[in-house]
């Protein structure tokens, strides 16, 4: 039998692990409001709390062993990720899923603005001006000003700005910090918020569907986090990070067979210049990486 490169191998781990998550979003959507959010979120966040403590556990990463200023970047972190999920999943449970989806798939486009903002690292023309497509195909999917944009859209736009700044402090953590430990803190942060969110809400009792969608959505992300860690350990990021839109086609396929939604035409076409600019941008980085490297062996 023919072994696979370790590029194959990757490509591979990252469509399992988008297909993970979107099959887990799709468990949670059909969930929806038949259960407060804060008790969804308790009961997802302690299986997934739990399974990645295990596996921080074994790793010794279970420490606090790093320098102050990581700490802070740390709770902040979990701080993002806790207003991710709650305007991730507001909008979920109201909008098309390949709409959120879509707006999800800007986020190569976010991250490069905010590391030119914040980190001032070149961004050259070319880059500028897919960031500014992208943003204009974004447009084209929430159409401020006409009857499908609404407080919904602003919660997936929300949800996009949350996970930005999630990605952006993750950058400057020193090395001191084990991956694991950060993303223990970052499920820990989740549970303990939306725990506390619950305790001023009444829990609804459940049922033999909701309880199956539940252990889906459990299962779902436990391999979506599993699979992300293996993802990073083989092959080329630029030949694997295309395959992460992977979730758009799922989203897109499983939003219609699932829930009989299709999105407008304008808005598929603005998925699709997301899509276009988003892979444009990790192809110029790439290229900038490649250059910067071959600069400093001269």
């Amino acid at each position: 039998m023919t072994q696979l490169s370790d590029n194959a191998r990757g490509a591979l781990l990252m469509v399992a692990s988008m297909t993970a998550f979107t099959l887990g979003d799709i468990c949670v959507k059909g969930i929806g409001t038949s259960m407060p959010l804060s008790q969804l979120l308790t009961l997802r966040g302690v299986v997934s709390t739990l399974f990645i403590g295990i596996l921080a556990w074994r790793a010794g990463a279970l420490h606090l062993d790093f320098p102050q200023k990581d700490k802070a970047l740390v709770l902040l972190r979990a701080i993002a990720e806790v207003l991710a999920a709650v305007f991730f999943f507001t909008a979920l449970f109201n909008m098309p899923i390949a709409n959120v989806s879509a707006l999800l798939q800007m986020l190569p486009l976010t991250i490069t603005l905010g590391s030119a903002v914040f980190f001032n690292e070149p961004v050259g023309w070319r880059r500028w001006c897919a960031i500014g497509v992208g943003f204009f195909g974004m447009l084209l999917i929430v159409r401020p000003g006409t009857e499908g944009f609404n407080i919904h859209s602003l919660s997936a736009l929300a949800a996009v700005a949350s996970v930005t700044l999630r990605d952006l402090v993750t950058r400057p953590l020193s090395r001191a910090v084990p991956s694991l430990t950060v993303t223990f803190a970052t499920s820990a942060g989740v549970l303990i918020f939306a725990s506390l969110w619950s305790l001023g809400q009444d829990w609804v009792p459940l049922t033999a569907a909701n309880t199956g969608l539940l252990a889906g959505a459990s299962l779902f992300i436990i391999g979506g986090y599993s699979f992300s860690v293996m993802v990073m350990r083989v092959g080329e990021v630029g030949f694997i990070a295309p395959f992460r839109y992977t979730s758009l086609v799922l989203s897109l396929i499983l939003g219609y067979l699932v829930f009989a939604e299709l999105p407008a035409p304008i808005a598929l076409i603005g998925a699709a210049i997301i899509v276009c600019t988003g892979l444009y941008t990790l192809w110029r980085e790439m290229r900038l990486q490649a250059r910067q490297a071959k600069t400093r062996r001269t």
